[in-house]
């Protein structure tokens, strides 16, 4: 979003118009930031064969999958739905990688029929595959044992994670290679998101390589993600540039030393999506209490969770009064829980109906939401090249009554 003299814009599109236009709640997506992040990892690395899969879970709706796919992305699934998703977007299946955990072997199944890339990270569905499967390529999930990321919930490769086979059960899965004579053909670990220490992923990469030794048959290595972005003015992020020279050396290094040119892969998520959206909501009162000032909109953690499940930040101004005086605000929802954006926050003096806006509402926001104390989902909008397109509608009665039924029992 830029500032300009009377207000905002996002792609040169003024936010208040496209609030109007859209009604509110509303999640808007800027496809220029979206292809801009996706370009500057892209373009930090100096190597042969390099594979970049957009991590879907962030922002599923079939549009932005679209726009992954032009930009030369592949697809991160954790579904077999995800994986469906992928498809109907026009992803091949042989650049759709579907890494899920604590799922069915039936899921699993569903996906090997689709053709897709395969990640285990079960030793018994590992065997129960190789048992049932000639020469099935499969790629392995490991569970490095580092503890790596923004908090305990979204640090994922630490020993006691559900992630993942563990490093040290490596002899294990030789031997079953050797004696099922699987093919592995990829390896693969995730240790969190919003990694902010480039050593961190160095230190868990070293790891991976070593690993990576022991299979013959490797056509790709796949790290993960977990960059860090930004949330607030001057915020750490994660140097995708130092980063990527860095794992260019020690990449091309691991390729020098073993002959091998597999491709590197990554599957970045909150990475890619997260800066292109804003969500937009009104005010429905201002409440002061004996020691707070709440402001209280019209959406709750129905439409955006994460404050109350990470205790994420997620910036907010008032695009309605940009030179009002700044007051201190604690914002809230209308959901009939605690349900709390930000506390204490300085914003411009907000007035009842005044609309405000939530920075970084690309990822797990809009794919989080939920139907909670029955109200609907807000629309989705997509900024691209100048002009602005729905692509998702916002719900209505029927849509909560769609999938209902109800018993003739009921109709006395």
């Amino acid at each position: 979003m830029t500032q300009t003299e009377n207000g905002y814009t996002i792609g040169g599109l003024d936010p208040l118009e496209l609030c109007d236009k859209y009604e509110l709640p509303l999640f808007v997506y800027d496809s220029a930031k979206i292809t801009s992040q996706y370009n500057a990892l892209k373009d930090a690395f100096s190597i042969e064969n390099l594979k970049i899969n957009f991590a879907c879970k962030a922002l599923t709706n079939i549009s932005i999958l679209k726009l992954m796919k032009n930009l030369g992305a592949g697809l991160d699934a954790v579904s077999i739905q995800e994986v469906e998703l992928g498809l109907r977007a026009g992803f091949k299946p042989e650049d759709i990688l579907f890494t899920a955990n604590s799922v069915s072997i039936q899921e699993i199944e569903k996906a090997i029929d689709y053709n897709v890339k395969i990640n285990i990270d079960n030793i018994e569905f590992l065997e129960y595959l190789g048992h049932k499967y000639t020469n099935l390529p499969l790629c392995i999930r490991i569970n490095p044992h580092v503890m790596a990321g923004g908090n305990r919930n979204i640090s994922v490769g630490h020993i006691d994670s559900k992630f993942g086979i563990s490093i040290h059960q490596m002899p294990l899965v030789e031997r079953l290679v050797e004696a099922l004579k699987l093919n592995i053909v990829g390896i693969h670990m995730h240790t969190g998101s919003d990694i902010l220490d480039v050593d961190v992923f160095m230190y868990a990469a070293e790891i991976l390589f070593n690993t990576a030794r022991k299979f013959e048959n490797l056509q790709y290595i796949d790290f993960g993600s977990g960059f860090k972005v930004r949330y607030k003015d001057n915020d750490y992020e994660t140097d995708i540039a130092l980063f990527g020279k860095e794992m260019s050396a020690q990449f091309n290094e691991f390729c020098a030393e073993t002959g091998k040119q597999p491709t590197l892969m990554f599957e970045p998520g909150k990475y890619l999506v997260s800066e292109s959206g804003y969500f937009f909501a009104k005010t429905n009162q201002i409440k002061q209490t004996t020691s707070t000032i709440f402001a209280c909109l019209d959406t709750g953690f129905n439409h955006i969770i994460r404050p109350m499940f990470y205790n994420s930040y997620h910036r907010i101004i008032n695009i309605s009064n940009p030179k009002g005086m700044p007051k201190i605000y604690t914002v809230v929802g209308y959901i009939c829980e605690t349900d709390t954006f930000g506390w204490n926050r300085k914003i411009n003096e907000i007035h009842r109906d005044d609309i405000l806006c939530f920075f970084n509402a690309g990822a797990y926001c809009y794919t989080m939401s939920s139907n909670y104390n029955s109200r609907y989902r807000p629309a989705e909008v997509l900024i691209h090249e100048g002009k602005d397109y729905l692509i998702t509608k916002r719900e209505t009665m029927e849509d909560l009554l769609r999938n209902q039924v109800q018993p003739e029992i009921f109709n006395g």
